[in-house]
């Protein structure tokens, strides 16, 4: 079984509806959408580029799937998100857009945001200690020679390439798209989604996503919602 903390809008958010019937699975409920075909895409061909991230849900990372340390138990890891949500405020992402990351299509900030890459690097730290370590084939799947010596430094430390410096917060929308496609999926996510993503989002919450068994898909575990110490006092 693998963990993930993730942050995921709520489950009647209409941003997270529309990733849902795009993506073609709801990771709250755990059922399948089937495919339709949507703006210029067919059936078939949304099912073709959704299938990698259909299986992980709609989702920002903040820390990456982990298998739990042997000294660590689901209950420790629970008692620590909440506690770690209790103290936490919001972080408002005023607009999001359609952007292209290294040939797949993904929900990024319109801005750069100091405050949303310090959440992700707290969470990283914070919850490291419940990480047990990548396995030599967990280590070859990330494909190591084709990382800079940062982010393998990162995949040994911290069990991610992707973290600190190397983050960059994105919902991933699509599996890699050949270039000569690019415009046509393009046009059907900003047909689909529409002015959804200008809408941006408010990060308050984080998702805790498991893995039941390996390759089977990331369903939602549990949401542990921000409490700011002020608002504590208020109750």
């Amino acid at each position: 079984m693998r963990y993930a903390i993730y942050f995921s809008p709520p489950r009647d958010n209409d941003l997270t509806v529309a990733a849902a019937q795009w993506l073609g699975r709801d990771p709250f409920s755990g059922l399948p959408i089937p495919a339709t075909g949507l703006g210029a895409l067919g059936a078939g061909a949304q099912a073709y580029y959704t299938a990698a991230p259909r299986r992980y849900g709609f989702h920002g990372t903040l820390k990456a799937p982990f298998r739990l340390a042997g000294h660590a138990r689901e209950a420790d890891l629970l008692r620590a998100l909440g506690d770690f949500c209790a103290g936490m405020t919001t972080v408002d992402l005023p607009e999001m857009k359609i952007g292209l990351l290294g040939g797949f299509f993904a929900l990024v900030p319109a801005q750069e945001n100091g405050r949303l890459n310090d959440l992700a690097n707290r969470v990283v730290a914070m919850f490291d200690k419940f990480r047990a370590p990548l396995s030599d084939a967990e280590l070859e799947r990330r494909r190591p020679e084709r990382l800079s010596r940062t982010e393998l430094r990162n995949l040994y430390n911290w069990g991610y390439p992707y973290v600190f410096d190397a983050f960059r917060f994105h919902m991933t929308l699509t599996g890699h798209v050949e270039e000569h496609e690019r415009d046509r999926v393009e046009m059907a996510l900003r047909r689909h989604f529409g002015a959804l993503p200008e809408a941006g989002l408010t990060i308050d919450r984080l998702t805790l996503f498991v893995e039941r068994e390996p390759g089977a898909p990331f369903e939602v575990h549990s949401v542990h919602a921000f409490e700011p110490q002020a608002a504590r006092a208020l109750a």
